[in-house]
């Protein structure tokens, strides 16, 4: 296992500050020590629309040169159940754009949120816009050998909210390269065990986001982060740890919940 780092803290989503360069974010979280990066494919990040050919070259080269590796790339979700064509269609180009920057930069998964439920819309409708979606990216996904992880998000959305229905997915869309993830602020936002998530998506488990309820740093409220590390370890699980954290506002000092969340995650490893 492998520790790593989503970019929202520095990077002016969902709010505008703080807000940091991304050659200054992947230098500052390899120097706390992290293996990994996960970049949130947002301005002033990498927008993959506005993120030239010369610019990609440029944050290989900071990446390569820092010793850290891109762990993971995702969008700010757009909503691949909306029911507006458009919408959907939009949505799912910014999938794919991503997925291009992500194999320009070596990374080998890709995030996939898979939509909102929206007034009007049954939910049967909305799960069969999302699993045409995810089946349309992780078909473009497999010419660069990049997994596709479907996330539950049941504290912000309203269609995939547990591990049964992410592994329900994933296997309604049947593509060898389409697994699954969690977010433990989802999982203590249901009430529900970490372990149990991980246990319960077992070998399907790509990928995994650490945070506290409110966005805080693991250890700092009442998540059983040991618990969940030493089944991770027994299972054998590959992936990357992410720290998704400090999303909340202008007050976050990203700097400190990234060292906070290294310091207490790396002696577990």
């Amino acid at each position: 296992m492998k520790l790593s780092f989503n970019t929202w803290a520095y990077g002016s989503n969902p709010s505008w500050l703080p807000a940091y360069p991304l050659d200054e974010t992947i230098k500052r979280l390899a120097h706390i020590g992290y293996d990994g990066i996960e970049i949130a494919a947002w301005s002033p990040h990498a927008y993959p629309e506005t993120t030239t050919p010369e610019r990609r070259k440029e944050i290989r080269k900071v990446l390569e040169g820092e010793g850290i590796a891109l762990s993971s790339m995702l969008p700010n979700p757009p909503n691949v159940s909306s029911p507006i064509p458009e919408e959907r269609r939009w949505a799912i180009e910014q999938y794919k754009q991503t997925a291009d920057l992500c194999a320009d930069w070596g990374g080998p998964t890709l995030l996939y949120v898979p939509g909102w439920i929206v007034f009007g819309t049954t939910r049967r409708e909305a799960w069969q816009w999302s699993c045409d979606a995810v089946h349309e990216i992780g078909e473009h996904c497999a010419q660069y050998n990049i997994t596709v992880v479907i996330e539950p998000t049941s504290e912000v959305s309203n269609l995939v909210d547990t591990a049964d229905h992410a592994v329900e997915m994933m296997e309604e869309v049947g593509l060898e390269n389409v697994k699954v993830m969690f977010d433990t602020i989802h999982v203590l936002y249901r009430q529900e065990v970490m372990t149990d998530y991980a246990y319960r998506m077992g070998k399907n488990l790509k990928h995994i986001h650490i945070s506290e309820l409110r966005r805080m740093p693991p250890g700092q409220g009442h998540g059983d982060f040991p618990s969940l590390m030493q089944v991770l370890k027994e299972s054998g699980y590959p992936g990357y740890v992410t720290m998704e954290i400090g999303l909340v506002g202008r007050d976050v000092q990203p700097d400190l919940f990234a060292r906070q969340a290294y310091e207490y995650l790396k002696p577990m490893m």
